[in-house]
C-alpha cells in the first residue's frame, strides 16, 4: 500500500469518524427535563436549593442560580461539570450524588474557556446548557 493510498484511506476514517459526534450543545430543554429527573429533589424546581429533602441535608444544597454570581459574574463552565460529574468532589460534598455515570453517551464539544473545545456526554453538556440559561 502507498503512501498515498494510506493516507487516503485515513482521511476517510476520520471523516467517517468526524461525522459521527455531534457537533452542537443540546438546547437547554433537554437539560431542564434532565435536572427535574435528578436536581429538582434537592435543589427544587426553581433551582434555588429549596428542594422537598432539602431542609434534611446538611450542608444545604446550593442556590444553582447564583452560580454565576458566585463565580465572579462568569459561568465557571469547567467547574460545574466536574461538580456534577464528581471528578472534583470534597469530603464537604458528600450529600452531592455523584452523576458521571448516568451522563455518558455520545460527545458534544463544549468550550470551557481552554484553546481547545472539551468532548463533553451529551446529556451533560444539556444540564450545563440548562444552568447557564438559569442564571440571575
Amino acid at each position: 500500500m502507498t503512501f498515498c493510498t494510506r493516507f487516503a484511506l485515513l482521511a476517510t476514517t476520520l471523516c467517517a469518524l468526524a461525522a459521527c459526534v455531534e457537533q452542537e450543545m443540546p438546547e437547554a430543554s433537554e437539560g431542564a427535563a434532565l435536572y427535574a429527573e435528578n436536581c429538582a429533589i434537592c435543589h427544587g424546581p426553581l433551582a434555588r436549593g429549596d428542594g422537598p429533602i432539602a431542609a434534611g441535608l446538611s450542608p444545604k444544597p446550593s442556590d444553582l442560580t447564583k452560580i454565576t454570581r458566585r463565580a465572579g459574574d462568569t459561568f465557571p463552565r469547567a467547574a460545574v461539570l466536574s461538580k456534577i460529574d464528581g471528578y472534583t468532589k470534597q469530603p464537604k460534598d458528600a450529600q452531592m450524588p455523584e452523576f458521571g455515570l448516568l451522563l455518558r453517551g455520545a460527545t458534544v464539544p463544549v468550550d470551557v474557556g481552554g484553546n481547545q473545545p472539551s468532548p463533553v456526554p451529551r446529556p451533560l453538556a444539556a444540564l450545563l446548557a440548562y444552568l447557564e440559561t438559569i442564571q440571575r
